[in-house]
């Protein structure tokens, strides 16, 4: 348990929220119902062993952040507890509330012991892959995944090894759940879209593409868009991501609506396949703004620009104008 105070605030709420969440009880010593709803508070963050940190906060000693969390969520009375997550204010409760409930709204944001175990794992995971130990990744990734299916980061970035190792089958695997979108746990969003059509270049290249063979047919009809677009997803499935653009591009120049946008549909998902992840929020210094309120939210960080992405992206959007 941490006491908030205005000089801690950003380290231990705003920055502390985005390794893990932190319940904040907003709290002052003449509230009756505050003295019932603090013990509790106190044994469910023993009971939830280290999976969310309370934080306290004296109304009285604090007002300037107790009156705009009031404001937010619409309320006038204390006890009034608030969860953080990833710098933010994402939830709250208002009163004495009885232990049951609180563990239910703790279940709704606190993550579970196996979400903690896979995230411990993919952690590891990245450190490995960016030592080059590719084999101790995917074993980290692959447990990962088996503790806790709904960890999509760890899924993708299993899926994304496998296919960079040429693990095909054993990518196909791991994609099965994302395909069938499974018990609710796995939702095929741009990045899992991009994974697929990077796993079915992968495929019909197993299958077999004979790039000489293509690249004749291509020469004797600039419009073989079926050759030019095997040719990319050849080179997709190499790796050679800027190569297969270049081919979808040739494709998309011609003719925008070939193949129900197939072309456009690929070149995209391949942006997507190399675009890094946005990073996590950054919480915004302590201070008054101009009307000497205290900004609570953090900030987006944007990847930085990358020229190949930026260069390509131009390129599309130049033959679709």
């Amino acid at each position: 348990m941490i006491d908030i105070t205005l000089q801690n605030f950003e380290a231990e709420l705003i920055q502390g929220s985005m390794q893990q969440p932190v319940l904040l009880d907003i709290w002052a010593p003449w509230c009756g119902p505050c003295k019932s709803l603090g013990p509790v508070l106190e044994k469910l963050e023993v009971a939830y062993a280290g999976r969310f940190t309370l934080a306290k906060l004296n109304a009285d000693e604090v007002p300037e952040i107790a009156s705009q969390l009031s404001k937010m969520f619409g309320v006038k009375s204390i006890p009034f507890c608030v969860m953080f997550i990833g710098g933010q204010p994402v939830d709250g409760f208002l009163g004495a509330v009885p232990e049951a409930d609180i563990r239910e709204f703790l279940d709704r944001h606190v993550p579970s012991g196996e979400a903690l175990e896979a995230q411990e794992d993919l952690a590891a995971a990245e450190e490995l892959l960016a030592e080059g130990d590719v084999s101790s990744a995917l074993q980290k990734l692959q447990a990962a995944v088996e503790t806790d299916p709904s960890n999509e980061v760890a899924r993708f970035d299993l899926i994304k090894a496998l296919l960079e190792q040429g693990e095909l089958p054993a990518a196909q695997q791991a994609f099965a759940p994302v395909a069938a979108q499974a018990a609710d746990t796995i939702i095929r969003h741009a990045r899992f879209a991009a994974l697929g059509h990077w796993l079915a270049a992968c495929e019909r290249a197993a299958a077999g593409l004979n790039a000489t063979e293509l690249q004749a047919a291509i020469a004797s009809n600039k419009r073989d868009f079926e050759a030019r677009f095997a040719l990319a997803q050849g080179l997709l499935a190499g790796h050679d991501f800027t190569g297969a653009m270049d081919e979808l591009l040739e494709i998309i120049m011609r003719d925008k609506a070939w193949n129900n946008g197939l072309a456009r549909i690929t070149y995209v998902a391949i942006l997507e396949l190399m675009t890094k992840p946005a990073a996590k929020a950054a919480a915004s210094k302590p201070g008054a703004d101009a009307k000497g309120t205290l900004e609570l939210a953090g900030h987006t960080v944007l990847p930085p620009s990358d020229p190949v992405l930026d260069q390509y992206r131009r390129k599309l959007s130049m033959a679709l104008n």
